[in-house]
């Protein structure tokens, strides 16, 4: 059976969580990979809308297994306030059907006070973070100094990892001008979540595997998006973990052979959150219309998101190097009413042409997009679920989509409703 990763193309909040959930359906478990709950997937089934950070899209489908895979960073208590507020809304959660790694590291209350303390320093130079604290607990992880889930069992191990921790992290509150870790207020918030936390702690590389021989499909999901991967994203404005298709083996315990299909998913127009380059940004009317009818706000911040015309060069170049299969291109529906259409096609800077972004960053602040400009179209594509159902421009729009990045599009969405859906290659087929 085939196995799918799915992938951000863009810079996050392309729909993930919606066709996650849809191809869920055909998938036995739901892996998440890498990132943390500053990732914000929103789904919407039968009109209830259900907005998750951590935990995998699978979760609110029955039957399915939903697992936290190693390579994601994991704040307990945020984890645990998610599971409450889904189970307030009717959605089982147990250790029957949600797992975590053992080897997956912890975001602690003092990673998210050295991300606000970073931030709230670097004053214009600030890169944007949600301020959760992944960038500083994926510091601590390469640093060979975090705390795992598993070192939660063991109280002599804890209090080990606990010194060297605080070796660290006190010596930077200093220089911050903040006070030193509360060492037991922090060991007592550790000891007192273990047992709970502990009770999801599964070896996940050994699990998946037994899954794989038996047949089953497996679903990987990824947070964010492929621009802000942390070595082809537009650096430094970037996620400190690896958001491409690679990241799924690494990220989950399985090796690269387990992959079978890579879908990234691309909105119909290109958004950002937060700091750093946008060559297709718009500031004018065009820009307002995309953001109001896109509903264009953070799922996690609630930051209003930057809007902008389809970036036809960035999506080839994040396809690639996912080594993307098909796309599930969303949010059709936002661009009916325009009466053009913009797709951005290329860059100048200096009279020189790119058909790339460049790497360095003061040449990807200064690139101009080249555009190429279709008519638009009238009618409404919002719930099709057929081509049938679609204006012939919009299809047009969609077949050169194809063409600028290389790619062809597997899936069609047209709402946020699950069922809104059109599929044409379907990712879990042999």
């Amino acid at each position: 059976m085939a196995n799918v990763v799915v992938v951000g193309a863009q810079w996050g909040d392309e729909g993930k969580g919606k066709i996650v959930d849809w191809l869920s359906e055909r998938a036995d478990v739901i892996a998440r990979f890498q990132g943390g709950h500053n990732a914000g997937h929103t789904l919407v089934i039968n009109g209830t809308v259900f907005k998750l950070s951590l935990l995998p899209s699978g979760i609110v489908r029955p039957g399915k297994l939903a697992v936290i895979g190693n390579g994601v960073v994991l704040d307990p208590w945020s984890l645990f306030a998610e599971i409450e507020k889904l189970q307030a809304q009717g959605v089982e959660i147990s250790t029957e059907n949600l797992m975590i790694a053992e080897n997956t590291p912890l975001i602690l209350p003092l990673h998210q006070d050295l991300d606000q303390l970073r931030e709230a320093a670097a004053g214009k130079a600030k890169i944007g973070t949600t301020g959760r604290g992944i960038g500083p607990a994926y510091e601590d992880k390469v640093g060979r100094r975090t705390i795992r889930v598993a070192d939660l069992g063991d109280d002599e191990t804890l209090e080990s990892r606990i010194d060297r921790l605080l070796a660290h992290h006190d010596a930077l509150r200093i220089g911050l001008g903040a006070a030193p870790i509360d060492r037991a207020e922090l060991t007592a918030k550790l000891k007192e979540i273990a047992p709970k936390l502990l009770s999801f702690a599964q070896p996940v590389w050994k699990v998946l595997g037994e899954v794989r021989r038996a047949g089953k499909r497996i679903l990987f999901e990824g947070a964010q998006g492929s621009l802000l991967d942390i070595d082809f994203g537009t650096y430094p404005y970037v996620t400190s973990s690896t958001t491409m298709s690679g990241m799924a083996a690494t990220g989950t315990g399985m090796g690269p052979s387990a992959i079978g299909f890579v879908m990234g998913i691309v909105k119909a127009y290109t958004t950002r959150v937060g700091e750093g380059p946008f060559p297709s940004e718009l500031f004018d009317a065009d820009g307002v219309r995309l953001g109001e009818r896109g509903h264009e706000f953070g799922t996690v911040t609630g930051r209003k998101r930057r809007c902008g015309w389809f970036d036809a060069v960035l999506v080839r170049q994040t396809c690639q190097i996912s080594g993307v299969n098909g796309i599930a291109l969303t949010k059709l529906d936002v661009l009916d009413g325009f009466e053009t259409l913009k797709i951005c096609v290329g860059y100048e800077l200096d009279g020189v042409h790119y058909d790339y972004l460049p790497t360095a960053a003061v040449l990807q602040a200064r690139v101009k997009p080249i555009y190429e400009e279709m008519d638009g179209w009238q009618e409404s594509t919002a719930g099709a679920r057929s081509w049938a159902e679609l204006p012939a421009a919009a299809i047009k729009y969609v077949r050169r989509v194809e063409e600028l990045i290389h790619c062809p599009v597997a899936m069609l969405s047209t709402s946020p409703e699950r069922d809104d859906t059109i599929l044409v290659t379907d990712p879990f087929a042999d």
